[in-house]
């Protein structure tokens, strides 16, 4: 058995030497200067850690499985895991791709791995007690997982990783700004050029993707939300963007039909008179930002949709001065809410009996993150958090008014990074 290993583990470093001496001798796909910073992963791996230390002082070993946080503390997203002990260096074990993993990241370990098998025997039996994205991994890989790696218990560790990830550092608020800067100016200038009578929210749909790609989005939004598939977001004319759907938000839209929800229709067509609804995510670097926009197609709106939709503005603008370190998302949550009155602000957060209970959601690698502006969340901001702030409410015969931007928590108050517009933008 000690000679397999031994076998094994030079297999392993002979295929890592070949491999380094492939990536020097061609051109590189990537330079450094386009790869995660070592002293960004490194930070996030001490932060991990100090977290983790706090929540279960016992804890042995994390496996890192999702390619999302792979991407986060690696800088690159492969098939693989990533084994972050308390003591000692984390290794990241890849079987698709080592050689573009080796490519593209600076982390300093990365080995090649064709089976769980072949990390197992060079790392021996686990601890009995593993943390693991509880949340995400699959009773059936656990339990391969736990045939190779010999953990007989396994405790989640999503609620730390979450919390880690929810303070952005100033090379992500980077990123995020530019997110924001591309998601401006294709809501706010590009996709007005955009509406023709007559043409389906399919056809938008379809435009609005090449025109984000075209200025930089990465070409997929991604959610935390189990099993969501959602290309862009809610794109609708007028009462589509009342119509349900199985995603957890205000809005809403016919779709393609029950086999695809969160799509424009074939069917619906612009006319004058339309309220569009366009709620999507930008994303660049793996980073993203969320926007709504709101545009008055052919004729304006009746005056009581723009007054409720005024009103969505004015509550866009008390949180935003409310997203201060120290202030609590349950607060807001409830100081807000408390002042919502029916008769003035009805279906405000939905329509009808389908009304969500929050008023935004932290963002970053996915557009779903915590902490979340709702009851239950008391924690204290911190600088560096990112939120998604959607005050919104639907208007029989009309759609989903409001808004949607993306802000920064600063001791000034939220930072608007995806532009100012108000919405209700007319195209006559």
């Amino acid at each position: 058995m000690q000679d397999k290993i031994v076998l094994q583990g030079k297999m392993q470093k002979a295929l890592h030497d070949e491999v380094q001496k492939d990536l020097h001798n061609r051109a590189r796909m990537t330079d450094d200067t386009k790869k995660v910073p070592f002293s960004e992963l490194d930070q996030r791996l001490r932060r991990f850690r100090t977290a983790m230390d706090e929540k279960d002082p016992g804890w042995k070993m994390a496996l890192v499985i999702s390619k999302v946080n792979q991407y986060y503390f690696t800088g690159t997203m492969q098939e693989g895991i990533l084994f972050i002990p308390k003591d000692g260096e984390a290794v990241y074990f890849v079987r698709r791709s080592y050689e573009r993993a080796a490519d593209e990241s600076l982390f300093p370990d990365i080995r090649p791995m064709e089976s769980y098998r072949d990390a197992a025997a060079l790392l021996g039996r686990l601890p009995e007690t593993v943390h693991i994205e509880w949340d995400f991994v699959p009773y059936g890989m656990c339990a391969r997982m736990q045939k190779y790696f010999g953990f007989e218990n396994v405790k989640a560790m999503d609620a730390v990783l979450a919390k880690v990830r929810s303070i952005k550092s100033p090379y992500e608020l980077e990123l995020m700004i530019k997110t924001g800067e591309i998601h401006r100016r294709v809501l706010e200038e590009r996709v007005p050029e955009l509406f023709r009578e007559g043409m389906t929210e399919a056809e938008l749909t379809a435009e609005i993707f090449k025109v984000l790609i075209e200025e930089g989005h990465q070409g997929i939004a991604r959610f935390n939300m189990f099993d969501s598939e959602i290309l862009l977001g809610h794109i609708a004319f007028g009462e589509s963007s009342l119509y349900p759907t199985y995603f957890n938000g205000p809005g809403g839209n016919y779709g393609l039909g029950p086999e695809m929800q969160l799509m424009g229709s074939r069917e619906n067509r612009l006319a004058a008179g339309d309220l569009i609804f366009i709620d999507t995510g930008c994303a660049y670097k793996g980073y993203q930002t969320d926007k709504t926009m709101t545009y008055v197609f052919g004729r304006p709106l009746p005056a009581r949709a723009a007054e409720i939709h005024k009103k969505c503005l004015e509550i866009q603008e008390k949180i935003r001065e409310m997203l201060r370190p120290g202030i609590t998302p349950s607060y807001i949550y409830e100081t807000i809410m408390k002042d919502v009155d029916e008769s003035s602000l009805p279906n405000f957060m939905g329509y009808r009996n389908r009304r969500v209970k929050f008023l935004g959601h932290g963002i970053g690698l996915h557009v779903d993150e915590l902490p979340v502006l709702a009851k239950g969340f008391d924690e204290p901001l911190q600088e560096g958090m990112v939120f998604a702030v959607e005050p919104k409410a639907g208007v029989e015969g009309v759609g989903m008014v409001g808004t949607e931007n993306t802000f920064i928590v600063t001791p000034e108050g939220g930072k608007c990074i995806t532009g100012g517009h108000p919405g209700l933008m007319e195209i006559f």
